[in-house]
């Protein structure tokens, strides 16, 4: 799958999208054990690590990446499917700050990702070249369905490597 034009997602998402392979759909594939892998090699006090005053633990990092997931797949579904409704942007921060992360493991938070990124694979398998070109309005901005698929790997792709940068 090739990647999103400029024009089908917010320059916000450049970061992300730039992280990601051509082969797009196998990246998501090997993220969904690759990623949970990782992190049950971490342990349990690096699991509830934040490197500095304010930040979230590893925990809730990988509990940001999981609603994520889940909005970021919705928006995708909503719009693979024609619906011309814009969708709201969302508040990273009050979700994680209302999620609760910090009481679960984070094998038990590895596990709920794998399982979430093996469901969506089918949606995203699914879609045919027209629907992945559809766009709609997420956020006050334009976004392809293409562009969301990527943008799914490419966030997991950042977040693996503050990680590794700043928790590890």
């Amino acid at each position: 799958m090739k990647q999103p034009d400029i024009g089908e997602y917010a320059p916000f998402y450049k970061k992300y999208i730039d992280t990601v392979s051509q082969n797009v759909i196998a990246e998501l594939d090997h993220q969904a054990n690759s990623f949970p892998s990782f992190l049950k090699g971490i342990s349990a006090d690096k699991a509830s690590f934040a490197y500095a005053e304010g930040k979230w633990t590893v925990k809730e990092l990988v509990g940001h990446v999981i609603d994520t997931e889940r909005i970021m797949i919705y928006r995708a579904l909503r719009i693979g499917r024609n619906d011309k409704t814009p969708l709201p942007g969302f508040e990273e921060n009050e979700y994680v700050a209302n999620a609760h992360f910090c009481d679960r493991t984070l094998e038990s938070l590895a596990d709920e990702f794998a399982m979430l990124r093996k469901a969506n694979m089918y949606l995203l398998r699914s879609f045919s070249e027209e629907e992945l070109n559809r766009t709609g309005v997420s956020n006050g901005a334009p976004i392809s369905v293409r562009a969301l698929v990527f943008i799914l790997a490419g966030h997991l792709n950042h977040h693996r490597n503050v990680i590794e940068e700043r928790y590890l």
